[in-house]
């Protein structure tokens, strides 16, 4: 059997869990490595998968260890050596942060020398440095192969022999046709100020999610304002939303934190009649289960997405979220709809190359 090193982002995110479970049930024959907090055992029962917690006292002190002895090697370091590939899976990865510098050493520490590696699912930026851009694309240039899941990222490197474009991962998730339809919306929060670049949208956001529910309620509609990440904010921005709705409403407000039920949050979302998603997968879940789909766009990587599906339905950004009436979401049950049938099978190939080496030995 093949053992492969994962990196992934592992805070407790449906959308990057969601990258997860898709990756571990394609190969079921394959040893996956995998540091995460101790929890993440408790969402995956795949008997594939090994976890290290990330959090251990022993494995950071012999972190602490080899680090003191030669400053790029680490415990992760160490076992990916003695893997045959590694990959990297998940979407905003390559987002310039203010210690960018850092970011591209990381990058390159977790390259092994003469070990193929795989980048699965990501999105170029947002950047603003040509820098960025230049030292990064050093680095792509390496891997084995990177499969970006928007035309605007792919366009950007297309030029290198080794980049490749789909669509998002979890479009080839595997679903089950809903056992019933509730008169319910799912709307999902975030919390504006977590990103620097939305630091003045909260109340105004919050007010606007207010309005919409209170729109829907009073047209018969239940509202489940659901978080798709406690680490990034979502459950207080839910919180905060909650405290702004009329009392009257609030009967008619349910909550939903995702917590590592990956099951139960698509079934959220599957047994909806609309979904309002402020969150990248929560527009793409929609699509997924058939649903009209009004996405509150937070990062160019929403209308890049949304330009390569050919959306053309009620949306906004938060530049003119007040100029989203309520009245045009609820019109939007009717013209929101999309058929995303070829993105279902663009987003398979993603794994076109990885597929090579862990399918070879069984097909």
């Amino acid at each position: 059997m093949k053992k492969v090193m994962v990196y992934a982002y592992t805070k407790f995110n449906l959308g990057d869990d969601l990258f997860l479970k898709i990756l571990f049930e394609r190969y079921p024959d394959t040893n996956f490595v995998l540091f995460t907090p101790e929890k993440y055992k408790e969402i995956y029962k795949h008997k594939n998968v090994r976890f290290f917690s990330s959090y251990n006292l022993f494995l950071r002190g012999i972190n602490y260890i080899t680090r003191k002895i030669n400053k790029n090697l680490t415990v992760n370091k160490i076992i990916s050596k003695s893997c045959d590939a590694s990959v990297y899976i998940g979407g905003a990865i390559f987002q310039q942060r203010k210690n960018w510098r850092t970011q591209i050493n990381n990058r390159k520490s977790i390259l092994n020398k003469n070990q193929p590696f795989y980048v699965l699912g990501a999105n170029f930026g947002p950047f603003n440095s040509e820098d960025y851009y230049i030292e990064n694309k050093k680095i792509i240039s390496k891997y084995k192969d990177i499969c970006f899941r928007d035309t605007y990222s792919y366009q950007l490197f297309k030029d290198l022999n080794n980049v490749r474009m789909a669509d998002d991962i979890v479009f080839s998730l595997k679903t089950k046709r809903p056992s019933r339809i509730d008169k319910n919306v799912v709307i999902s929060v975030i919390k504006p100020s977590y990103r620097s670049y939305l630091s003045e949208y909260d109340n105004l956001y919050y007010n606007k999610i207010k309005d919409i529910s209170v729109e829907f309620i009073e047209k018969g509609y239940t509202i489940t304002l659901m978080s798709f990440c406690k680490h990034e904010g979502d459950e207080e921005a839910i919180k905060e939303i909650r405290k702004i709705i009329p009392q009257k409403y609030m009967q008619y407000v349910n909550q939903y934190n995702y917590r590592g039920n990956i099951d139960g949050s698509l079934d959220v979302i599957s047994t909806s009649s609309l979904v309002i998603g402020t969150r990248f997968h929560a527009m793409i879940l929609g699509w997924i289960f058939n649903k009209p789909v009004v996405p509150i766009v937070y990062s160019e990587k929403m209308t890049n997405v949304m330009k390569d599906v050919g959306f053309n339905g009620v949306y906004s950004d938060f530049p003119n979220i007040n100029q989203l009436d309520p009245i045009d979401v609820y019109n939007s049950m009717i013209t929101n709809l999309i058929d995303i049938t070829k993105q279902k099978e663009s987003s398979e190939k993603h794994f076109k190359e990885l597929d090579k080496l862990l399918m070879n030995e069984f097909h």
